[in-house]
């Protein structure tokens, strides 16, 4: 009985590995197409580029924004819902109080703006710097007849308009 339970056990563990080996096969195959490898890379650069973006929107624009505006801090724009003032959102969150933060969504827009602005410039130049190079033009199909003038084949030794005798010229 034994011996019919581990050879029914290595049949099993045979199927499986076959179907494993097969799925991993397929697995292989899709993950290594250009199109999924050229996903996983933009999102590798989409994710570093969009540190660099927020970085510059919070370190060097709002910054700006706020000398503009009256050095007006985004992040404490709020409305408190108890009906009563605090001095600042950190204040409003240690008393327990809901709040609608205006002033972070306002940031938010602001960040999206932006990132949409670098990234539209970012794309226009691309694709200034790879325009499509024009086509080198094709051989000549044809020459004019040096006797009547007449359009006829480059391959032609004889003139189909005037049957003047062409001379070759290299």
């Amino acid at each position: 009985m034994g011996k019919l339970k581990k050879e029914k056990m290595k049949e099993f563990s045979e199927k499986n590995a076959k179907k494993a080996k097969k799925v991993m096969g397929e697995f292989k195959t899709f993950a290594l197409k250009g199109n999924i490898l050229d996903l996983a890379i933009g999102m590798i650069i989409g994710t570093a580029f969009t540190k660099i973006v927020n970085s510059l929107v919070n370190e060097v624009i709002m910054p700006a924004l706020s000398l503009i505006t009256g050095r007006i801090d985004f992040t404490n724009l709020f409305i408190s819902l108890d009906g009563k003032t605090y001095e600042t959102l950190d204040a409003a969150k240690a008393a327990g109080v809901a709040t609608v933060n205006y002033g972070t969504f306002i940031s938010s827009v602001i960040d999206f703006l932006l990132v949409a602005i670098v990234i539209f410039i970012f794309m226009r130049y691309i694709f200034k710097k790879r325009k499509e190079e024009p086509a080198p033009e094709a051989a000549p199909t044809t020459k004019k007849c040096p006797y009547c003038i007449s359009e006829i084949p480059v391959e032609a030794t004889r003139c189909a308009h005037c049957t003047s005798i062409l001379e070759e010229t290299k």
